[in-house]
């Protein structure tokens, strides 16, 4: 699939680094580093705008090795890009560490999944149908 990209970066491209990648990696489009002490969030501009074909998102999601290493995650995970939306992709990172993290400009803060989508119409009923597990949740399966 081919999906229509504008890029006001410096940065490359979103790729997919493997073969058996899921995700693209996004890079942050900064001028000048960014400090986030901890619990605190930034929206970090990427530089890049898309036009998604009807009945696909993009998911921005955190990158396991930036949560792993410095706690640098994303809020709103995974955030939607809607097939609509024109402007520019943008990523909410918080920093969950005990310490200040920086993000440089170019850094890889994200990575972004396409995924295809299907939109209902309600069917509004009295009664659903039962199922063994029921109304059972929140660990009710077991540990």
């Amino acid at each position: 699939m081919r999906v229509k990209i504008i890029n006001h970066s410096h940065n490359p491209l979103p790729k997919y680094e493997t073969n058996g990648s899921a995700g693209m990696d996004l890079s942050a489009y900064l001028k000048e580093p960014v400090t986030l002490h901890p619990l605190e969030r930034a929206l970090i501009p990427t530089g890049l705008f898309m036009e998604l074909p009807e009945g696909f998102e993009a998911q921005i999601r955190p990158r396991s090795g930036l949560a792993a290493k410095r706690g640098l995650t994303m809020l709103n995970t995974p955030g939607t890009i809607d097939s609509d939306y024109r402007g520019e992709i943008k990523c909410i990172v918080v920093n969950l560490s005990n310490e200040p993290q920086t993000i440089e400009p170019g850094e890889r803060i994200a990575q972004m999944v396409i995924a295809r989508y299907e939109q209902i119409v309600w069917q509004e009923v009295e009664v659903l149908e039962e199922t063994k597990r029921g109304a059972g949740g929140f660990g009710s399966t077991g540990v």
